[in-house]
C-alpha cells in the first residue's frame, strides 16, 4: 500500500500530473491506463522477457492483435507506456486507478456544491 501511495505522489511531484491535469482526463483514460498495466502484469515473466515490444508494433505504430491486445487499448501515446516488472506495473496500475477515483470524487463534490449553491 505504501508503494502505491508513493507512486501516486511521484506521479504528481515528479511527472507534474496535478489534479488539474487529471481533471482534464474526463475520457476515463486514467482508469483504462491502469487496467492496461494490471493486464500486462498478468503476463508471465518468461513471456515478458521473450517478447520484443517494439517488434509487436506495425509500421503505422499501432499494435498488432495478439497477446499484446492490452496495448491496443492503451489510451495515450506509445511513449507513455513504460512497463517495468510485474509488481511495479501493479503498483502503477493501482496509482492510476486511485487518480481516477480522486477525479470522480472531485466531479461528484463539484456537482453537490453547485446544487447547494443553487439552493437545491
Amino acid at each position: 500500500m505504501f508503494d502505491v501511495i508513493a507512486e501516486r505522489l511521484r506521479q504528481q511531484e515528479k511527472e507534474g500530473w496535478t489534479t488539474e491535469h487529471d481533471d482534464a482526463h474526463a475520457d476515463r483514460s486514467m482508469a483504462l491506463a491502469g487496467a492496461c498495466y494490471a493486464m500486462f502484469a498478468s503476463v508471465s515473466d518468461e513471456a515478458r522477457a521473450a517478447t520484443n515490444l517494439p517488434a509487436a508494433l506495425t509500421v503505422d505504430r499501432r499494435p498488432i492483435i495478439g497477446w499484446s491486445a492490452w496495448l491496443e487499448i492503451w489510451p495515450w501515446e506509445r511513449r507513455f507506456w513504460k512497463p517495468k516488472d510485474r509488481r511495479r506495473d501493479l503498483v502503477r496500475a493501482a496509482a492510476l486507478i486511485i487518480a481516477e477515483i480522486e477525479r470522480l470524487d472531485r466531479v461528484a463534490f463539484a456537482t453537490v456544491s453547485e446544487g447547494s449553491a443553487d439552493g437545491r
